[in-house]
This record gives C-alpha cells, structure tokens and sequence, in this order.
C-alpha cells in the first residue's frame, strides 16, 4: 500500500482551513479599526501639545493646524490620521473628524 493522503482527506483539510480563515477575517478587520482608532487619538495628543509649544511661544492658540506646521512644530503628515480622519483645533484643541 502507498502511503500518502487521500484526495477526500485533502479536500478536508482544505475545507476545515478556508472556515477557520474565513472566521478570523471579521476579527482582523475589528482590530484594524481599533488600532487606526487608537492611533487617531494619539496624534491628536501629539497636536494638543504642540498647540500648547505653539501658545508658550507665540502668546496666542494657532487658528488653524496649518499654523503649527508653518511654526514647524507639527509635519504635514501629521494633520491627517491614518483612517483619513482630518485634525482641526477648535477652542485651543484638537479634535478628529
């Protein structure tokens, strides 16, 4: 007798490998959402701080967030999140939308 697998146990393994792949698409996706999430929060801190340098050197909040980049407190990556959420300072802070 040969040894080896069978095609109907191939097929098996194939099947049981799709459901459990096919199981932890929703769950990856959920985590991408937080982490993104997580990560907008963050750079909004890293914006609120640099409004604070901003007002300590200039005596004033910034009108806009393209301020804290001409001051060259912030870079132009850093006005935008990674889910394309802008950032805008409202009130001396900032804020996603």
């Amino acid at each position: 007798m040969k040894k080896g697998f069978t095609m109907l146990e191939m097929i098996i393994v194939v099947c049981i490998l799709s459901i459990l792949f096919l199981l932890t698409i929703p769950n990856i996706q959920n985590v991408i959402n937080i982490v993104d999430d997580k990560g907008c929060q963050a750079l909004v801190k890293v914006v609120d701080a640099a409004i604070m340098e901003y007002k300590l050197q200039y005596d004033e909040y910034p009108s806009d967030i393209i301020d804290l980049v001409n001051a060259g407190l912030l870079s132009e990556q850093q006005t935008k999140c990674s889910n394309n959420k802008a950032i805008y300072i409202g009130d001396g802070q900032a804020y996603a939308q």
